[in-house]
């Protein structure tokens, strides 16, 4: 399914799960190919098809004092800088519509932020730049709604959709994935993805810095393999204590090939049954 959403990736034939996944942010050119090169690395030796994924800019923020971003357009840059390197797709998040554009000459997905999940004149904006589309399910929906916003870029004419689940809104504070809701969604026939480590963010705390659960991501993705995801995001960082973005939920890069050797074994003892 993956090969027909993201024409050209690597391991396209490999009947593992596929992984998006990098930075929270892009905060740098050294960082990203540091980054890039150790996943690029693990998923060629384990077969993972790979696509690399970083915000040129965070938009969704707590504070105003909180990290944003380099520059759009040096940001942009650099994740193209990282796809041509490596090989690999890459994809970032847009806010809105004139965005859909000015970031498809420099990625090869498009994400649409769960909060903004319902907006329509974005996802058709994306859907017009004939990028493949990732929506993220909004914390404040069912998983059944997002047939909707799988219409709304289809419908515009472009079919390569994924989807992103990341948990639903539990309280003031927590989030809790509802796992019935990937297959779910993979019934409208679209690849779903599951989103380890935003599902284990606690939202609005007092501080104004989002905290999370990182010691859950292994329990997340193990429980979405296993429920049949096609693929898992992950954020990642070699230095979380200098991370400039979601540092309390972030997976530290030297924890993802343990991690994606263990996901690979119970994604082989699945299709085994």
């Amino acid at each position: 399914m993956i090969q027909t959403v993201i024409p050209g990736i690597k391991h396209a034939d490999s009947v593992n799960f596929f992984l998006m996944a990098g930075p929270c942010a892009i905060e740098g050119e050294d960082i990203c190919l540091r980054i890039a090169e150790r996943i690029v690395t693990i998923t060629d030796r384990l077969g993972i098809p790979y696509i690399f994924k970083g915000s040129y800019r965070k938009a969704n923020r707590s504070r105003v004092d909180s990290f944003t971003g380099i520059g759009d357009e040096k940001a942009l840059k650099i994740l193209r800088k990282v796809g041509e390197t490596f090989g690999v797709p890459t994809v970032t998040d847009i806010h809105e519509s004139p965005e859909a554009a000015m970031a498809a000459e420099y990625v090869d997905v498009l994400q649409i932020p769960a909060f903004l999940c319902r907006q329509t004149e974005l996802l058709v904006a994306a859907a017009k730049t004939g990028k493949t589309v990732n929506i993220k399910k909004g914390q404040f929906l069912s998983a059944g709604s997002m047939r909707f916003a799988v219409d709304k870029v289809m419908d515009s004419g472009n079919k390569k959709v994924m989807l992103t689940d990341r948990g639903n809104t539990f309280g003031y504070q927590d989030l809790i994935v509802d796992f019935r809701g990937i297959p779910e969604m993979r019934d409208f026939g679209v690849p779903v993805v599951m989103d380890c480590t935003h599902s284990l963010q606690q939202p609005n705390q007092t501080s104004g810095v989002t905290g999370g659960k990182p010691a859950l991501i292994e329990t997340i993705a193990r429980a979405a393999i296993a429920v049949g995801a096609d693929g898992l995001f992950i954020e990642t960082h070699p230095d979380l204590a200098n991370a400039k973005s979601d540092a309390a939920n972030m997976l530290h890069l030297d924890l993802l090939e343990a991690l994606l050797e263990k996901l690979i074994r119970i994604r082989a003892a699945v299709a085994s049954c």
